[in-house]
This record gives C-alpha cells, structure tokens and sequence, in this order.
C-alpha cells in the first residue's frame, strides 16, 4: 500500500512539472462552483494555430451537449450541469495531467474523451480508480472492448473490429485478396493493424507486408518505395491519424507509389488541395473508409437533438461551422457520447432521490488519486443500461463489452477530380446488415488512373521495363543479320518468341529490352541468369522442371513440350536375293522339303500299281510325278493326276492340311518382312535406347538442358556416359553430328525436332513415340511480384487461341517431301532373289526341253549345215 502511495506521488510530481493549459472559448463561461461537472479532453489546444477539424468539432459539439441539456432545463438537485475542457496534445502523461488537475479542482463526475487511443489506457484506468465513467469518441483500439480489463471506459465510435469486418467485406467486394498495410506506431496504430491481419487470415485473406510509420521521427521506418514496388499487391491500406496521412501521402508521391500503379485505402480523409497540383492525378483513386452515422445507410437519428446542437453551434463559435453536411462524423459521436453522461445522471440522480444524501457525492480529499465518486457501481450500470436515440444512431451498450451494440455504420469516400481540384465524395455505406452497398445519389467510383474499371489488387506490368533474356533456337529464336538502308548492321529477331513477345507487350504495355544470350551460354545457366538479376525475365524454349523451380519460378506454359528421338534417315533397302526365303526358318524349309519327299515316295508306293498316270513309266519318271504330286498339293496348286486308292487320298488330305497353314504362315510373314523392311530403323523408340541397342556414347546429349537432366534420372542412373555436346548453338550442333556419323541419335524438344526434320535437315527424322512430357515456361524470379499479372494473360492468349496460331505459323510447315506420302508398292530390290530363282529354273527348264529334243534339234542343225555346204561345191 506504502509503494502504491509512493507511485502516485511521484506521478503528481511528474503533473506538477507539466505546463498544463486550460481551454478559453468564447462560449458562455462555466460555472465552475457547480457540484455537476464534465470533463472534455481534446488533443489541441483551443487557439492552437493549427487545430485538427476532429478536436475542434468535437470540442464544439460536446458544449453544445452541455448547453443543450441546459436549455432542456435538465438538473442534477437544483444545478445545471456545467463543462470543463482540457488539452491532452495527444500525449498520454499530458492527458492524465490535465485531467487530475481539473478533477482535482472541479466536481468531475464524468469524462468525454480522450479523442487518441494511446491517451486512452491511462485515462481509463485512472476513472475506474476515482469512480467516474470515461466515453471516448474516436478512440477506436479494439483491445479496449474487453469490459473486464476497462471498467470505467465506454465509447460511442465504433471500435477497430467492427472496421476490420467492413475492410474485409470491402476486399470481397471487389475480389481483392491481399495487401500491405501502414500503420503509425502506437496503440491505434499497432492494435488496428493486429486486428486487421487477424480478420484478414480468418478470411483467407492476405497482408503481404506491414510498415511502421514512427510517429516520433515521423517517417516510415523502412524504404516505402522498395517495400510497395517489390510486394506483389496493388492494395495499401493506410491505418493512419489524419495529421500523419498527409506526411505519408507525401512520401508515397515523392517515392511514385501512388496512382495509377497503387491503390491507397485510408482510415481518415485529409484535404488533398494542400498538396502540389503537379500530384492531383496521382491522387485520384483513393478511398477511405471510415466510421459513420447512422442516418447515411437510411437508419434514424435524433435530428431534434442535432439540430438544436448545430443551432447552439453556430450561435457562440459561428466560425467554426462548416455546414451542417460537411460536419465531422467524430463530432456527433462526442454529442452523443456527453448526451449519455447527461441522461445517465440524470436517471442515477432520480433513482437516489429518496436517500438523505446527495447522489454526487465524493471520499476522500481532493487530490484526484485521493478521490472516489461513491455512486460508482449505480452509476456504471446506468450507462451499461442506457438506450436512446442520439444524433449517430442508436445507443445502447451490453454488460460484456465497452462497444455500443448497434450503430456501427461506415462510409467510404473516393478522391475524384473536381473543378476545384481533388476532392473525396462518398460512393459506399456499410453497416452490419447490409455490407456495402452504394451511397445515395453517389457517382460512379473513380479508380487510379482515371479507370472505371476496379483494379485486380495484384502488381501490373503496364507501363514496366523489363530486361527479356532470350537465346537462339530455331524456330522458337531465329536471329538473323540485317543491313538497313543507311548500310548498317542490325540483329532482327523472328520465331516463335518474337512473336509471343509482341502479343505480350501490346496486351500487357510493359516495355521489352530484349537482351541475346551468349552463344555458348546453357539453359540452366540461363535460369540461373534470372535468379541472380542479370535478366528480369527470360523468354524462350525452358523446360519447366523440378530442379530449376528450386532456385526461379515459372510463367503459365507458352509452349506444351516434350521430347523426341532423332537421327539419320535410314538408307535405302540392301538386295537380299533370299529375302523371299525369310518367312521360313532353314529349318523348317528342310523340313519342308523332306515332307515333300516323303509324301512323293508314298504317293509312288500307294498309287504305282493303281494309277494310270503312274504305268509304264521308268522309275524315275514315276518318282519324279509323284514327287510333283507332292509339291502341287503342298503349296495349293495340284497335279495334273488325282489320287485314286484310298490311301492315296487320305495322305492327299494331310497335303491339303499342310498346304493351308504352310500357305497362310507364309504369306503373313512374306507381308510383314517387306513392310518393315521399308521402315526399318536403328531403333524404335526410347525403350531401345533404354536396352542399349545404340552404345550410349553415341547419344548425343545437350548439356545444361533438360534432356541432359532425364537422361541422367530415367537412363544412366546419374551416370554421364553420353556424348557432351557443348558450346554455341548446340541445336545445329546435334544435327550436324548426326549427320557427319560422329553419333547416332540424340534427344530433342517435338517444337524443335519437328522443325527441323521437315524444314532444314531432310536426311534426318524422328523415331518413337514421345515421352517426357512437360512444358516451357517463361522463367521469372522467385515471388515475382508480377507473376499473377503474367499469368492472367499467357492463360488470356490461350483461350483467344493466339497461342495456337503462333504454334500453327511455325511449326506446320513443312519444306521436306513427307516420307508418309511416298509409295507403299514394293520395289524390285524386295523380291529381286524370288526372280533371279525364277529365271534359274526357267533356263533349267529350256536346258531340259533342249536335252529331251535333243535327236531333233541335232537332226535340224546337220540339215541346215549341209544346206550351207551345197551351194559352195556347185561354185567350185
């Protein structure tokens, strides 16, 4: 108890040090004998050259109360109830100072104010100890609801949840889904901010970062240029007092982090005409939300009550009156907040009008830690149970809570240009009900840059320079020189990416500084170029893959990708005069061929003796027929005599059975080697690159690309036994090594390969069906903060089929002649052995008829000669 007497004493020291300034106006003088008094705390001072429009309508607005309740002939056992107004300068020791100083030497019994949330702890905590109930009407800290750990306090503006809520729906609204957040470092600042980010992550809603502005040094703490440009958010949201606002705003506009790039949400609005006109444009935009009345969503108020207080307004500080439209919101909410200590004494006064003594009645001395408004308890329940209509809306509180129960309703202004430059005009309310629906009679909002069109909230490139890395790969990068007309020499860019570049920049409006890669420079060393900031982006043929996403991120994919077998055209089909001969295996045409004989010797057994055909023959002659018989029958065709015993006939079936199947085998497998003979490869497909049936150091592998990559997982087991092909334009490079033998396949991209084999190198092709698929991506920095602008229109040209076109324009035409549309005849080379045969046996055939002629034809030749030797002996 001793060390608590100690503290306070030291704190009135610390009072007693303080210049403590009371409010003059030149409004009628209190009585300041009166046992009723209430105590207005405003952050400036009255004739303060510079008076922020909250302290100085609050201020009038909480007199007008007082008078009013006067005019109301509203007393507290005879007296008027009188006002004490004290300057806090927005310091909390300052406040607390003031307010023991009055309460000290006045009859305080309750307290509007304080107007700061980091005045607020203070004040509330020393009301609860001297008993009197403080009604703040703009400190809007959410950790002061908690009614258990501020007995004392009350407040008539609604706190920072009940904004946190309408932000939240604000960013539904518009589909927005994150933002970064300023805020000034105190407790409206921090908690407003805290508060925020909570509702925000309860709606899957994102704060991508959180910058201080440091109220004592007043200046934000980090670089506000670098923390908005490298966010990838457009929406800011300012969680500022109007007098930083302005110093804020100034350095967003020095720092270019306004319009049309930024879209700033306020929590207080500030006279935009203080700023240089040179910025108006910039400024156009902005929105505020911040705290209302209820008579802007269409609820009652009190305007007998308003109207009586603008009239006493006008009548003592006439000067001071902006019009009855143009009234700071704040201000009613310190009307109300001093009509509820009126009518909440006025019921405690009646309720104790039977005890003997008095209902304002104090223990203790008059030291203001001494003091102790004995009533307290009666008197906090009235206030915790008062409902009334007041000039915002109505008021009514709940046990559990400071916060007023109803009458939380928020308005959001627009900066739009005006004749008189840039101005706010109201476009949304908001309330609990009914979210946010248009203002009454509002215009249509007016977005950054003079746009009717809500932003995206995401970081745009229109208007950016980028640094675009691209590398030569025909046909995506086809770089050729040009001589111009003044006789210099130009790089002209075509292909694929060109292309896309140009579809890009006149949908997006960024602004393109193509950079060449180095000719001897790879792929990964080309992504690697975009994660250390050589190139802001890089366009061309680059595999998406799991490796290369560790250290860049990806675009949406420009180019459906995957790869290809290629090499040498197989050359032409060799002569092979047994080539017809291949259906069979040697062993089952001699299997045949002993069948055949065997069948003609049981056909010369079972039919010599019965057989026609087969009598009075030499036995040569008959094994020669019945072998015949057997060959005929074999192959389908017959003999020129028919079986004629029974046993005959039924090995004439097994002939028929043999011939069938025998015939049939014969003919699909005759089919089928020529038809692969016509196409037949090295290899078929990556299955047979897998088996090994080409060494692997006569596959050629691209180094640094992704076919290197899955060679080494799906093929080697890490292993590099390949063939390196480094340096320049390794792309010609395979070819060229296909070509000149040194290997005999390689991997490349079905773009690229497909190109290639139908428009430049013709002796080359493709084997196999695809694999490896995947896709190129335009590769970005890691979190780039304009990948969600880049991506919306990569997937935008898609759907327009602007890809397709592209991919049509340079990937279907074809130079080559189309293998798929030569002959399918067979050449003579396939069955050239089957003739040759054929002519064997047809001379044979000549030589036999010749040798069975051969008494004839010896006969017709020694005619002949003697007809050449007759006329020479008559010359002689």
């Amino acid at each position: 108890m001793q060390l608590r007497n100690l503290w306070w004493t030291f704190l009135l020291f610390i009072f007693g040090q303080l210049d403590v300034h009371y409010v003059r106006t030149t409004w009628p003088s209190s009585n300041s004998s009166s046992i009723i008094q209430l105590l207005g705390l405003f952050q400036d001072k009255v004739n303060d050259s510079e008076p922020t429009e909250l302290s100085v309508q609050s201020r009038a607005m909480f007199k007008a109360a007082v008078l009013l309740s006067q005019q109301y002939n509203i007393t507290i056992e005879g007296q008027f109830i009188e006002r004490q107004v004290a300057q806090t300068g927005g310091n909390a020791i300052d406040a607390v100072s003031s307010t023991c100083q009055v309460i000290s030497a006045s009859n305080i019994v309750g307290i509007v104010g304080p107007g700061l949330s980091r005045e607020t702890p203070i004040i509330a905590d020393f009301a609860e100890r001297v008993g009197i109930p403080v009604i703040s009407y703009s400190a809007t800290d959410p950790d002061f609801s908690d009614r258990n750990a501020y007995p004392a306090f009350y407040r008539t503006v609604p706190s920072d949840n009940a904004a946190a809520s309408a932000i939240v729906k604000l960013f539904i609204r518009f589909n927005w889904t994150s933002c970064i957040i300023i805020y000034q470092n105190d407790a409206f600042g921090s908690d407003g901010a805290r508060v925020i980010n909570e509702a925000f992550i309860n709606n899957r809603l994102i704060v991508t970062d959180m910058v201080v502005f440091d109220i004592a040094t007043l200046s934000i703490r980090d670089d506000l240029k670098n923390s908005l440009s490298s966010s990838s958010t457009r929406i800011v949201l300012l969680w500022a007092e109007s007098t930083y606002t302005s110093l804020i705003l100034q350095n967003a506009l020095d720092s270019d982090v306004l319009g049309p790039h930024f879209t700033w949400i306020l929590s207080s609005n500030v006279p935009l005409n203080s700023f240089n006109q040179t910025f108006y444009q910039k400024l156009i935009g902005m929105l505020t939300v911040e705290p209302t009345t209820a008579s802007v969503v269409g609820a009652p108020i009190n305007t007998t009550l308003l109207n009586a207080a603008y009239n006493i307004w006008q009548q003592y500080e006439p000067e001071t009156f902006p019009g009855s439209t143009k009234v700071n919101y704040y201000a009613l909410f310190a009307f109300d907040a001093t009509w509820l200590l009126i009518q909440s004494l006025q019921q405690l006064c009646s309720t104790t009008t039977n005890s003997s003594s008095s209902c304002i009645l104090f223990d203790g001395s008059s030291f203001c830690f001494d003091l102790r408004f004995l009533n307290f308890n009666l008197f906090f329940d009235i206030i915790t149970n008062m409902t009334f209509l007041g000039v915002s809306g109505p008021i009514q509180f709940n046990v559990n809570v400071t916060d007023r129960i109803k009458g939380s309703y928020y308005f959001a202004q627009n900066s739009q240009s005006s004749s008189d430059g840039v101005n706010f005009v109201p476009v949304l309310a908001y309330s609990d009900h009914d979210n946010w629906q248009q203002y009454a009679g509002a215009n249509a909002i007016i977005w950054p840059g003079s746009s009717l069109v809500p932003p995206t909230g995401s970081a745009k490139l229109d208007g950016v320079s980028l640094r675009i890395g691209v590398i030569q790969s025909v046909p995506f990068t086809v770089i050729t020189s040009v001589t111009d007309e003044f006789g210099q020499n130009t790089v002209k860019l075509t292909g694929y990416i060109p292309d896309l570049i140009n579809l890009l920049q006149n949908r997006i409006g960024f602004i393109p500084n193509i950079l060449i890669a180095p000719s001897n420079q790879t792929y990964d060393a080309l992504v690697k170029a975009v994660a250390d900031g050589v190139y802001d982006v890089v366009i061309g043929d680059v595999t998406i893959t799991a490796k290369r996403r560790l250290i860049v991120d990806f675009s949406s994919s420009i180019f459906d990708n995957s790869l290809r077998i290629i090499i040498r055209k197989p050359s032409g089909v060799s002569v092979d005069l047994l080539a017809f001969l291949k259906p069979f295996s040697p062993n089952l045409w001699l299997l045949i061929l002993g069948a055949t004989v065997y069948a003609g010797i049981l056909i010369c057994l079972l039919e010599r003796g019965e057989n026609e055909a087969l009598q009075n023959k030499s036995i040569i002659s008959v094994c020669a027929m019945s072998v015949w018989y057997s060959f005929g029958n074999l192959v389908g065709y017959g003999a020129d005599f028919d079986a004629r015993t029974a046993a005959g006939r039924l090995l004439t079936v097994g002939l028929y059975m043999l011939s069938i199947v025998l015939v049939a085998s014969y003919t699909a497998n005759l089919a089928s080697d020529l038809t692969l003979s016509k196409s037949q490869s090295v290899i078929s497909g990556i299955d047979d690159i897998k088996r090994g049936k080409i060494p692997f150091n006569r596959i050629g592998i691209r180094v640094g690309t992704a076919m290197e990559d899955y060679y080494l997982a799906e093929i080697s087991n890490n292993i590099p036994n390949y063939f390196a092909i480094l340096g320049a334009n390794t792309q010609q490079q395979v070819s060229d090594d296909l070509l000149d033998g040194i290997i005999d396949a390689s991997f490349m991209d079905i773009g690229a390969a497909e190109y290639i084999t139908n428009n430049i190198y013709c002796n080359l092709t493709l084997v196999g069906d695809d694999f490896d698929e995947g896709a190129f991506g335009i590769v970005t920095p890691k979190q780039w903060v304009y990948a969600q602008d880049l991506d919306v229109n990569i997937l935008s040209l898609r759907e327009s089929d602007d890809l397709n076109n592209l991919k049509v324009k340079w990937f279907q035409t074809q130079n080559c002649p189309d293998s798929s549309e030569t002959s399918s005849a067979m050449g003579i080379e396939s069955l050239v052995g089957l003739f040759f045969i054929f002519a064997v046996i047809s001379v044979l055939s000549l030589l036999l008829f010749a040798w069975k002629k051969r008494h004839v034809i010896k006969n017709y030749l020694f005619t002949i000669l003697l007809k050449i030797r007759q006329p020479k002996r008559r010359i002689l």
